[in-house]
């Protein structure tokens, strides 16, 4: 079993330098080192397109758990579908805060993303993934180090303090033109919303298309000066 001190030495074994720029070696890795143990959280954007695609070939029966905060829209719930019945084997779960978001508004008043962005992520999404790893080794995100600058240390294996846990980031190469490319050339199902100027989808509230072409996150939390919702902080 890998090690935190000697993850560094299984990284350099990776080969970055092929078509997938490492994403299929570190899958088969990871599910052979990890297997039932690793499960991928998804968010189906478009790097969850690919990243389910190339999961598929590698264990076609992978657990992947989508955050379903219940205020997502309609077109990332319509991809979740697409990407059921083109991959059945996947067991996709669709993951609910223990907090409706009625019983959320009665404890914290309606409309907590606009007051506190913080304590919504947390409710809706940290603690809903605290629970899914807690009984894992193991998570894959799409993380990519382009995405941001926040990211950009992102490495192939890595030590999750935030969940106790190991992160493993298989796209940390790609593009966002090799994203596309890989996605057209298979002819992948994937968020609309791309096609109108979203190229990152999270909730409905907190989420507009991009405000600046040269920041792919711009369009989260615009305005706030928030830069991540804390699951990837850490």
């Amino acid at each position: 079993m890998l090690t935190y001190e000697t993850w560094d030495n299984k990284i350099r074994e990776f080969n970055s330098d092929n078509p997938t720029k490492g994403a299929l070696d570190v899958l088969k890795w990871a599910y052979e080192t990890y297997g039932d143990e690793l499960v991928y959280a998804c968010s189906f954007g478009i790097e969850g397109s690919v990243l389910v695609d190339l999961v598929s070939q590698v264990k076609p029966d992978a657990q992947v758990v989508f955050l379903d905060t219940q205020l997502h829209f309609q077109e990332t719930y319509d991809v979740i579908e697409a990407a059921k019945n083109r991959y059945p084997p996947l067991r996709i779960k669709l993951k609910t805060p223990d907090l409706t978001l009625e019983e959320q508004a009665r404890k914290h008043g309606e409309g907590l993303w606009k007051v506190n962005s913080n304590l919504c992520c947390s409710i809706r999404k940290i603690i809903p993934l605290e629970e899914e790893l807690g009984g894992v080794k193991a998570w894959l995100s799409g993380l990519r180090r382009e995405q941001s600058p926040t990211r950009q240390n992102t490495q192939f294996i890595n030590k999750d303090e935030r969940f106790q846990s190991i992160k493993i980031c298989p796209l940390i190469h790609w593009t966002w033109k090799d994203i596309w490319r890989y996605a057209h050339k298979h002819n992948l199902p994937y968020n609309i919303l791309h096609d109108n100027g979203y190229p990152s989808i999270g909730c409905e509230p907190c989420t507009q298309a991009a405000i600046n072409s040269d920041d792919l996150r711009s369009g989260r939390w615009s305005g706030t000066g928030k830069l991540e919702c804390g699951l990837h902080e850490g």
